[in-house]
């Protein structure tokens, strides 16, 4: 089973930029679909973006679209959410998984998961 660690996060003001980083080790990383999650305080877990294993297919949710960019270096064994336009409503916890599956990872079913990282973002 892959082992996900999730760095990146931290405190930002409206309209600043934060870039994600999820490492993996103990399997083949680039066998692998990956996701990245969020939980806002008292919500539930959403999905945000997920790129394909050979990093040539990505699929984003509607509300983060064209401010968050889901990016992965297979050499390197890591995975990237570059996140731009930082808005208040994006302070939540960041999780990144993986799964050999793409519908499993679109229906956030996923194989493995990081612990996560918060993103706080204040106006």
């Amino acid at each position: 089973q892959l082992q996900l660690v999730e760095s990146g996060g931290g405190s930002v003001q409206v309209g600043g930029s934060l870039r994600l980083s999820c490492a993996a080790s103990g399997e083949f990383f680039s066998d692998y679909n990956i996701a990245w999650f969020r939980q806002p305080p008292g919500k539930e877990r959403e999905f945000l973006a997920a790129i394909n294993w050979a990093g040539n297919d990505e699929f984003y949710e509607s509300s983060v679209k064209g401010r968050f960019f889901i990016a992965r270096d297979n050499a390197k064994n890591t995975a990237y959410l570059q996140m731009n336009s930082l808005i208040p409503e994006d302070t939540a916890v960041y999780y990144c998984g993986a799964d050999y599956n793409w519908g499993r990872i679109l229906a956030g079913l996923l194989g493995s998961w990081g612990r996560g990282t918060q993103v706080t973002v204040s106006s």
